[in-house]
């Protein structure tokens, strides 16, 4: 039986609930239907869990017998039930396994009327992991990041943590590298993190920062696994290495990536920018919210928005709340910061 919501949806009394004046309210009802047990597994989720998060979201009775669902409830809340429905279940139909995330992010951008370009952006495979799983934007925000890191050659990846902004650089860079788009791989950060001195730590500067480097490590393992990954490594194919390795430099035919650059000063992000040559693209990553330098320095990453913003083969993508892909928890951690004047730091202040 093809799937499809039923466009005949109408209004009903139900005369268990009266208004203020005593007259009955009138519900709305509508009818879907769903393909098969498996579908409607992937949309109302193991033990009903989705299902429970979407009654409490968007304000109305979801009740499902067999293939057939109902929902009920305010004219304005079922018409946008039936629109989250409608996308999920395109998303569920072109092969994604939602989440509670993918659920809250998509009920999101419905109620803003953004829902055109869901399907088409977050079903996009990007590139596949060393085991085969397909590597997909997760957000509407991820996806015009990917595109603006197809498009310009120094990409500004700014937003939160949890966004996926690192992932998906280090993504593009391997799926450059394997289109020979690119000869090698070039992967950095400052050797600055909170409240931590390296100098404390055990080693030379390599070995004092490479914990630091281990989520650009972690994420090449996923992509490329430990073996291949080592290979290109020692092929210096792939380079990993703190900032202060990067000066004197000039990296020809290279995906260049700068990580946590919140933490840079304005002088290393000029050199930074600096070491791009011919045939290289670069993205530069960072929290301007997380700032780690000690009291009194400026971070490179706040004063080059001020600098190159405006110029042709430079682009700013920024990430928000909504793009974070971790529990829907972290969504919520992060605007209580904001409203209540954590270290949060408006585009405005800069």
């Amino acid at each position: 039986m093809k799937s499809k919501l039923s466009k005949n949806w109408q209004p009903t009394e139900n005369s268990g609930i009266t208004g203020d004046n005593g007259g009955k309210i009138l519900r709305h009802e509508a009818k879907l239907f769903l393909q098969n047990s498996e579908e409607a597994l992937s949309l109302l989720g193991l033990e009903d869990v989705h299902l429970r998060f979407l009654e409490e979201r968007l304000g109305c009775q979801i009740v499902v017998r067999g293939n057939e669902m109902t929902v009920t409830g305010e004219e304005c809340q079922v018409k946008l039930a039936q629109a989250v429905i409608e996308q999920l279940l395109s998303l569920i139909r072109k092969g994604n396994n939602l989440t509670l995330t993918d659920i809250s992010y998509v009920v999101s951008k419905t109620e803003e009327g953004n829902e055109q370009d869901l399907t088409q952006s977050l079903s996009k495979v990007i590139a596949t992991t060393q085991r085969g799983r397909p590597i997909k934007a997760k957000t509407l925000g991820q996806a015009k990041y990917i595109k603006t890191i197809e498009k310009e050659s120094l990409v500004f990846g700014i937003g939160p943590a949890g966004t996926g902004k690192t992932y998906l650089a280090v993504v593009m860079a391997v799926k450059a590298l394997r289109a020979k788009e690119v000869n090698r791989i070039v992967l950095t950060r400052p050797a600055v993190e909170a409240g931590e001195k390296l100098g404390f730590l055990p080693g030379d500067l390599q070995e004092k920062v490479n914990p630091y480097l281990r989520p650009l490590y972690d994420a090449l393992f996923d992509l490329l696994g430990p073996e291949t990954t080592s290979r290109y490594i020692e092929k210096n194919t792939i380079e990993i290495a703190p900032l202060a390795y990067m000066r004197g430099r000039t990296l020809d035919d290279s995906f260049i990536i700068l990580d946590e650059a919140q933490n840079t000063s304005p002088e290393q992000m000029k050199m930074f920018l600096t070491r791009m040559g011919f045939g290289s693209k670069a993205v530069v990553t960072g929290d301007i919210t997380q700032v780690d330098l000690p009291k009194g320095h400026y971070s490179g990453l706040i004063e080059v928005q001020r600098i190159l913003e405006g110029i042709p083969g430079i682009s700013f993508h920024y990430f928000t709340v909504d793009d974070i892909v971790r529990n829907p928890l972290v969504q919520s951690i992060i605007h209580a910061y904001e409203q209540k004047g954590g270290n949060s730091l408006k585009r405005e202040d800069l």
